[in-house]
């Protein structure tokens, strides 16, 4: 039985089949939910495929691709094109991404990471000797780094690629020359932003001619991109890296009209995408694998959990169907610790070398159970330190705390048991508001990203380095998390998840993880449930979710508590013990799973 779309209107009525190379798409009329809170999902079962994606059209487009005989890496470049058209917002062609693949044999992880210009240093964003205000920074040219997706895509297509590079542009393609329905959440995010209007082609594009943010339910045509992407399903990740589309990138660049940056062609056509060793990590009766760094992702979440095995059980760890403040505060003051040693020693590896030269040490048992003595009953607060997990041949200053946000995950897993985890972003909501139409001169375009704002702003700190400082050619440290998971015996997969949310992912991930494994959740419950989190100050627990009683507690306990929205995105697909598939999608978002 094909399972479509159960919490989406599905009309039949504008089904227009387009062919190329083989590969007939059938553009849906489908759209997301019109609320953009908190909308209850059902969860999905399947027996032998499941795409799961952030918009119901990206994940059409990824369902389409392997009923085709596409592979996962086919699915997940279709559903990431249509991502960029209907979630521009979150991530696309001018940014960065993760992508995790299995084989049924091998994992692999394959880094599409920006980098850093060349002729930028470690005063890019200092004036005056001081930091820049934030989003000063974010909205400007200086924030772009060198955007890395297509080439990391065509590298995984190249070795994991089972339909031709072409058609799989060809949802986004067709779907950006027809148009698509404007959603609630595109709107809120169009409306709430007060940057992206002052980018002319931007304001043009998504604003009235009095700045009104585009209402629910229009329909946008996006002709630039539909034009930059069949370019780039002719020529490749080139079109985008050299030529006429790299010329325009750079000059949006490099004429921002108050804070230009310092890209170049050179830097574009230099860019390569790293295949990186994965860190798989024995947690009980898993092996769950992660990104090594540039992202501090899958050290940090390994080293909460570690930490929390080596604690004393908590006899309730969920009251009520929601967290226990007991519980919390344990996930919290591991969270704590483990963001204390990520401010201090995480950032990218063909820069700054391991504690001990090895990332390995910073999850060794005896040195999680070390810093697992360090939990109270009363929080550390703002007063936790990093530890020494291994031998540290330069002396790092910790990175002082400053915002992240962004991206979207895609997981899949295919016919042939073959399985994507792939984190993709822009950084912030709409990058660095500047749109690039790729010298067109037609409406629309791509995004382009603010991913150096993922740097530390401040150099140095009491006269040492911070490890996450600008550098030219360097990749920022990031906290995209895509995970798969499988059995120690026998090395079976069990799962693929991640989340968008800044440096939160690392908190949704592994809650997740824990709800999946210790407390019988499947893939859904698990992303039901409330959020809690901590980067090292206060506590921001899920707005409206937790009973005030919940709050109290962790007061009592020393905690500085407050409310928040925190708008995951966890994508999860979970193989069950008979071999069927069940996935969840976050029903704080748009997002549905589909398969057979």
């Amino acid at each position: 039985m094909t399972l479509r779309l159960s919490s989406v209107a599905v009309s039949l009525s504008l089904i227009i089949p387009v062919t190329a190379l083989g590969f007939t798409y059938t553009t849906p009329s489908i759209s997301p939910e019109v609320d953009s809170g908190y909308t209850e999902k059902p969860g999905w079962e399947m027996q032998t495929f499941a795409v799961a994606a952030a918009n119901p059209l990206a994940t059409d487009a990824g369902y389409q691709v392997i009923e085709a005989g596409g592979s996962a890496v086919d699915a997940a470049i279709a559903v990431k094109m249509v991502l960029m058209l209907v979630e521009p917002q979150s991530s696309g062609i001018g940014g960065g991404a993760f992508l995790m693949h299995y084989d049924g044999d091998e994992v692999k992880t394959y880094d599409g990471r920006e980098t850093a210009p060349d002729a930028v240093d470690e005063t890019l964003f200092l004036e005056d000797g001081e930091p820049l205000e934030f989003m000063e920074a974010v909205a400007s040219g200086l924030s772009v780094g060198v955007p890395g997706t297509l080439k990391m895509l065509e590298m995984a297509h190249a070795e994991h690629g089972a339909l031709a590079w072409e058609a799989l542009f060809t949802p986004a393609i067709t779907l950006a020359k027809q148009g698509f329905v404007v959603s609630q959440r595109l709107h809120a995010s169009l409306a709430n932003d007060r940057y992206l209007r002052e980018d002319p082609l931007a304001r043009q594009f998504y604003y009235t001619e009095e700045g009104e943010a585009l209402e629910v339910g229009e329909t946008l045509r996006n002709p630039a991109l539909a034009e930059i992407l069949e370019a780039i399903a002719e020529k490749g990740s080139d079109a985008l890296h050299q030529g006429s589309i790299a010329e325009d990138l750079v000059a949006r660049v490099q004429s921002h009209p108050s804070r230009p940056g310092a890209m170049t062609l050179a830097d574009l056509e230099d860019y390569e995408a790293k295949v990186r060793e994965p860190l798989c990590t024995a947690w009980q009766q898993w092996e769950v694998c992660g990104f090594p760094p540039p992202s501090s992702g899958h050290l940090t979440i390994m080293q909460i959990l570690g930490m929390l095995d080596h604690l004393p059980l908590v006899e309730a760890p969920l009251e009520a169907g929601v967290p226990s403040a007991a519980w919390l505060h344990q996930f919290l003051e591991a969270s704590r610790l483990a963001f204390a040693d990520r401010g201090r020693y995480i950032a990218d590896p063909d820069y700054v070398s391991a504690p001990g030269e090895d990332w390995a040490l910073m999850l060794h048992p005896d040195y999680l159970a070390l810093r697992a003595e360090l939990i109270e009953s009363q929080t550390m607060g703002s007063e936790a330190e990093p530890g020494r997990p291994g031998e540290v041949i330069m002396t790092w200053a910790s990175q002082p705390q400053q915002p992240e946000y962004g991206t979207s995950h895609i997981s899949i897993i295919d016919v042939e048991g073959r399985a994507v985890a792939m984190t993709t972003t822009i950084e912030q909501a709409f990058g660095s508001r500047i749109l690039a139409d790729g010298g067109t001169g037609l409406p629309g375009g791509y995004l382009l990203n603010n991913e150096l704002t993922d740097f530390s702003f401040t150099p140095q700190v009491d006269g040492l380095l911070v490890a996450n400082r600008v550098e030219p050619g360097k990749r920022p440290r990031s906290s995209m998390s895509p995970t798969l998971v499988f059995e120690r015996d026998g090395g079976d997969l069990v799962a693929s998840l991640g989340s968008p949310g800044g440096a939160a992912i690392i908190h949704y991930t592994a809650r997740t993880l824990i709800a999946l494994r210790d407390w019988g959740m499947n893939a859904q419950q698990a992303l039901d449930l409330p959020h809690a989190i901590t980067l090292g100050g206060p506590v921001y627990l899920e707005e409206g979710r937790f009973p005030e009683t919940t709050r109290i507690s962790l007061s009592e306990r020393g905690h500085e508590v407050s409310e928040r929205e925190l708008t995951s995105g966890l994508q999860v697909i979970v193989r069950q013990p008979e071999g069927e598939l069940f996935g969840g999608a976050d029903p704080r978002r748009e997002g549905v799973v589909m398969g057979e």
